[in-house]
């Protein structure tokens, strides 16, 4: 007999898996193998460049076109530090909610999914359930662009895709995207009573990050009044930094990281071409004059795209039909469902569990958001069963 499982009882199965972003993922992705191969579904494993964690996608229904993409990220942030009341990794109810590390984030959404796998079986499916579980989306997002490439390269392409970050079920249409670099300067040493003879490279790191929080405040002030993100312009803003050897030495290095929370449409590469431009112009020239050995180094970390509305779009219109919520919801953290956008495929955010949720110690979803995600899954199913989508 095949294995059933209630939403509740895969997710807690789901956070028994410690996936913690900086571990491997494989445990739980090959119980998800298991578990779909014993109901006769094939899977297909996307994996990294180090072997150590992988994606996966899987079809359910016809090799036809159209159809849905549930979409969910494995991975989960860390629990050092936190003060948790019981093991994060052994789930456990009180008072109608679940706690456990990824139980809102967002492993809620992908249990319910998966719960249902039985229930898209026997149903007679016109077009397919496509399943995808990603990596790395707590630093970065790094495993959905390969993910999505290479669903889409061996899989009639869907319709749409519902990235089921907790949104307690809104229909989320559009949210911010990042992009994270770091900047590594390296000065010119001296007494610091002998200042001319020195390059500090603390005092160029303070021009470059004046530099990106002028930019916020210009956004700020040209920001449109009926932008729906709070805060409704693109933010700049360098939240490490680490530098110098004494305080009577100019520094020889300092480096810092910055991240840019960007609307939608928003360019990364045209920030950051922007933000070169003044460290090749206004900055490293008078460095240079006082030492051949400075530098300012630029290295890209990550990129996530931001979601674009989609008023007239296939996943709007659908979600919004099965879930009744015509509110406008946008969001200013990034998910994967950017990326599931730049790939062609019309996508909005919706899934069980309060964000408010994420990251916490003690990390819960209300029991009531399974049940809701659940309802909600049923009636998606009853669409694709008669060819709506």
């Amino acid at each position: 007999m095949n294995t059933r499982y209630t939403p509740r009882e895969m997710l807690e199965k789901l956070i028994s898996f410690n996936t913690v972003s900086d571990r491997s993922n494989l445990d739980l992705i090959s119980f998800v193998e298991d578990y779909l191969g014993e109901h006769g579904i094939a899977s297909t494993r996307v994996p990294d460049e180090t072997g150590t964690k992988a994606a996966l996608h899987a079809r359910i229904g016809p090799a036809v076109e159209g159809g849905v993409v549930l979409s969910a990220h494995t991975d989960v942030v860390p629990v050092a530090g936190q003060n948790w009341s019981r093991d994060p990794f052994t789930a456990w109810e009180s008072e109608g909610r679940l706690y456990g590390r990824g139980s809102a984030d967002m492993k809620g959404f992908a249990a319910t999914a998966l719960s249902k796998v039985p229930d898209f079986l026997a149903a007679d499916l016109e077009k397919p359930i496509h399943i995808a579980l990603s990596y790395d989306e707590e630093i970065g997002c790094f495993g959905a662009a390969p993910l999505v490439s290479d669903l889409l390269a061996k899989e009639p392409q869907p319709s749409f895709a519902i990235v089921g970050e907790p949104t307690n079920m809104k229909v989320v249409t559009g949210h911010k995207g990042i992009a994270v670099f770091k900047t590594r300067i390296r000065g010119h040493p001296a007494h610091s009573s002998q200042l001319h003879r020195g390059v500090s490279a603390i005092s160029a790191a303070a021009k470059l990050i004046t530099w990106l929080d002028t930019r916020t405040a210009e956004n700020k002030a040209a920001a449109d009044p009926d932008c729906p993100f709070e805060p409704p312009y693109t933010t700049l803003h360098s939240g490490v930094i680490k530098g110098g050897q004494a305080h009577n030495i100019t520094a020889q290095h300092c480096e810092f990281a910055t991240d840019i929370r960007l609307l939608p449409g928003d360019s990364a590469k045209a920030w950051i071409d922007a933000y070169q431009t003044y460290i090749e112009n206004h900055v490293l020239p008078d460095m240079l004059e006082i030492s051949a050995d400075c530098s300012i180094d630029v290295e890209h970390l990550a990129y996530v795209p931001g979601l674009s509305e989609e008023p007239d779009g296939r996943a709007e219109t659908e979600v919004r039909r099965l879930t009744g919520d015509n509110g406008r919801h946008v969001v200013v953290y990034a998910t994967e469902g950017g990326i599931f956008q730049n790939h062609g495929l019309s996508t909005v955010v919706c899934g069980p569990g309060s964000i408010d949720q994420a990251h916490q110690a003690d990390e819960y979803i209300e029991l009531v958001e399974l049940d809701r995600c659940a309802t909600f899954l049923d009636q998606l199913l009853a669409g694709l069963s008669q060819k709506q989508f």
